[in-house]
């Protein structure tokens, strides 16, 4: 069995009348930058992408190199199939109708997510009608190359390797940032086959897979094959494959989408010292916005930078309590929309926006049936709408 172990993820319902109160544009910003397309020379990475998709993601998509037993395949789509289903019951039946309740459906098809790398599935989600969606995390996405250098005993241990850090993300919403480490170090590109089985769990194809660097602009400058000659040493190759692009049509056809993941250090000392990212972002314009299980960074003022963009930059946000603090919020004219339980952090440390927290969910949070990113110290589920308040 080589073609998708995964039925596709079923579509949303019907959609119900738009929730909470209209958007108000987000306050001007500078004229976006202007990214050009791929130019000639551009190198795509596609045929080693699909076949990866085929050996980690269960995609029909790509062949099964001749040197790895079948059998080894089969029982790996088959694991990650029941680990799919069980993810299917457990989180995502009650997940998407709630979802579907509360996310706009006039917001920006423009999505960024910080601190999120390795979880494409759960923006996908969450919003269905994004048609670009950034995540940006430390790790890198990965040599989709590195699939050639596998060995027949490679296999085995590398796919359970992937079910292993698949079902965390299932299980618990979001992916370790121990994990991410460790499949950045790993023999196969650790954010690349996340973003793989995402795509394929949504039987969506990618049809372009490229690398970049941003430019002190914001530019996106694709990787050539000059590029990587002119590379050398084994860090700096690495280093080529740190930030990814993917264009992905729905199987059977439809309209492109892109999904972009930058690896950056996101705190104010790396950004102020390469401000590169950050004029990136703000060429997008406006913003829906997500993060989840973001070690309470947005809390820290050493992330005042990022922060602050999407605080100028976004009209709505969806997180758990890792978000926008709410001291921050209302002064920047947000509402903030508890769901769930929030008694204190999960992680030690956070101290500045917890009472407020404990206070805004005491008196306003409506009920929650699942997990969105982290538990609160008592292990109870809480999520948080962060939304422009309209005049």
């Amino acid at each position: 069995m080589t073609a998708a172990a995964f039925g596709p993820i079923p579509p949303p319902p019907p959609e119900p009348g738009v929730a909470g109160a209209p958007i108000l544009p987000a306050p001007p910003i500078p004229p976006p930058v202007p990214t050009a397309g791929p130019p000639l020379g551009t190198l795509d990475f596609t045929a080693y992408a699909r076949t990866l998709a085929h050996i980690a993601a269960c995609s029909p998509l790509g062949a099964l190199p001749e040197r790895f037993d079948p059998r080894i395949i089969e029982s790996h789509c088959s694991q990650l199939a029941a680990l799919q289903e069980r993810w299917r019951q457990l989180w995502l039946a009650q997940a998407r109708p709630f979802l579907a309740s509360v996310v706009p459906k006039d917001l920006p098809t423009t999505v960024v997510y910080p601190f999120g790398g390795g979880d494409l599935l759960t923006a996908l989600v969450t919003f269905p009608k994004a048609t670009e969606i950034t995540t940006l995390s430390l790790e890198p996405a990965g040599d989709p190359r590195t699939v050639d250098a596998l060995t027949p005993t490679d296999l085995e241990p590398m796919l359970a390797e992937v079910r292993e850090k698949i079902n965390h993300l299932f299980h618990y919403g979001h992916s370790k940032t121990i994990d991410m480490g460790k499949m950045a170090r790993s023999k196969l590109p650790g954010d690349l086959t996340y973003t793989l089985v995402a795509l394929e769990m949504n039987q969506l194809d990618p049809v372009a897979v490229r690398f970049f660097r941003v430019d002190p602009h914001g530019v996106l400058q694709y990787l050539t094959q000059n590029d990587l000659d002119a590379t050398g040493e084994p860090k700096l190759r690495r280093a080529a494959f740190s930030n990814m692009e993917i264009e992905f049509v729905p199987r059977g056809g439809g309209p492109r989408r892109i999904f972009r993941h930058i690896a950056a250090n996101l705190d104010d000392a790396h950004l102020t010292a390469d401000p590169s990212v950050l004029r990136h972002l703000e060429g997008k314009g406006p913003i829906a916005a997500i993060t989840k299980a973001a070690s309470y960074l947005l809390w820290w003022k050493e992330f005042s930078k990022i922060r602050n963009y999407l605080l100028k930059n976004m009209v709505w946000m969806i997180s758990d309590s890792t978000g926008i603090p709410t001291d921050d919020a209302v002064a920047n004219g947000f509402e903030q929309i508890p769901y769930g339980r929030f008694d204190g952090p999960f992680l030690g440390g956070g101290i500045r926006p917890t009472e407020v927290f404990r206070k805004l969910w005491a008196e306003k949070a409506q009920p929650l049936a699942f997990r969105f990113g982290y538990p609160d110290i008592a292990n109870h589920d809480h999520l948080l709408i962060t939304r422009r308040i309209t005049k």
